[in-house]
């Protein structure tokens, strides 16, 4: 039986990985288990210089998920190379480098410094980030500068470049499509969604910028539904990695059968640190049950088609 999967040129043992900004920089969960278990371990968002992130609240929980505003809180990507780096590039599974910038220059500065970093096989755009040129629209919600961000980073970097689209357009699709057609290598769908909590008693929203991002299992079903459609637009063009309300093996499944290559494990690390292991235990049990010898076959599952090999290595 063949658990692994080649994405993007680059071999990973197996397609679980952990999501950006839910489980730091891999150092954390080492006392729980060995990381190398996972397929890939995404970073928490790196910017070109640190951030102090913003004021308390920061969290609240909501039924079957929770909201978060935490800013991107970080080192910045030279603090990360210097005393972070050094720490995981001996981890025996793959890093992917989360990144963010308010303009294009900084995104391209913050890839262009991991680029030596051996440990990192890719970047992970988070482009629901304000792009102070454009009057603080976030990349991710206008076309035009979204293709123009991805171009740019895609003419100057050798590493695959992915892109964690924002669920807050409306239809993912057509945002997908301009990522692939300025040279994106892969779509991750989703990121958080906007909401707001109010706490009764002091009669004020309980988060300190009043919204935050939505994630947990609550989200599942949109998360699933942009899969979909993404898979049904391009799943031929582009790999695509599907997070958003994964706590699960049967969650996980739902992903890959929708058209996800790869899975991220994302709010179910807080609640779960040990759901990741379970549901690459889960994912092999449910191929043996199946008689499945090769991963690939699972992609896509539910649209009813012949699958195709997607293997890029």
């Amino acid at each position: 039986m063949s658990f692994s999967i080649c994405l993007f040129g680059v071999r990973f043992k197996n397609p679980v990985w952990v999501a950006s900004g839910t489980f730091g920089y891999g150092l954390e969960a080492l006392e729980l288990y060995d990381v190398s278990q996972l397929g890939a371990v995404v970073t928490k968002g790196l910017s070109l210089r640190p951030r102090m992130g913003n004021e308390p609240g920061r969290i609240a929980e909501t039924p079957c998920g929770m909201l978060n505003s935490i800013g991107l809180q970080n080192p910045g990507v030279e603090e990360f190379l210097k005393k972070i780096y050094p720490q995981i590039k001996h981890l025996d599974t793959h890093f992917i480098a989360n990144v963010f910038g308010e303009t294009e220059e900084e995104y391209l500065e913050v890839c262009m410094a991991l680029e030596s970093a051996e440990k990192v096989v890719a970047y992970e755009l988070n482009v629901s980030c304000p792009n102070v040129k454009k009057g603080g629209l976030a990349f991710g919600h206008d076309i035009k500068t979204l293709g123009s961000l991805v171009n740019r980073i895609k003419g100057r970097v050798k590493k695959p470049v992915l892109v964690k689209l924002s669920p807050n357009t409306g239809d993912v699709v057509p945002f997908g499509k301009v990522c692939v057609e300025n040279g994106a290598d892969g779509l991750v769908a989703i990121n958080t969604i906007v909401g707001m909590r109010i706490d009764i008693k002091k009669r004020k929203p309980i988060l300190s910028t009043v919204k935050g991002g939505l994630s947990g299992p609550a989200i599942l079903p949109i998360a699933l539904r942009m899969v979909w459609e993404l898979y049904q637009a391009l799943g031929d063009k582009v790999p695509i990695i599907g997070v958003g309300g994964i706590f699960d093996t049967n969650s996980a499944l739902e992903h890959i059968l929708a058209g996800a290559s790869a899975i991220q494990v994302g709010t179910a690390n807080f609640f779960d640190p040990l759901s990741p292991i379970r549901i690459v235990e889960g994912i092999a049990q449910y191929m043996k049950e199946q008689g499945m010898e090769h991963f690939e076959k699972l992609i896509g599952g539910a649209h009813g088609e012949e699958n195709v090999d997607r293997c890029s290595c």
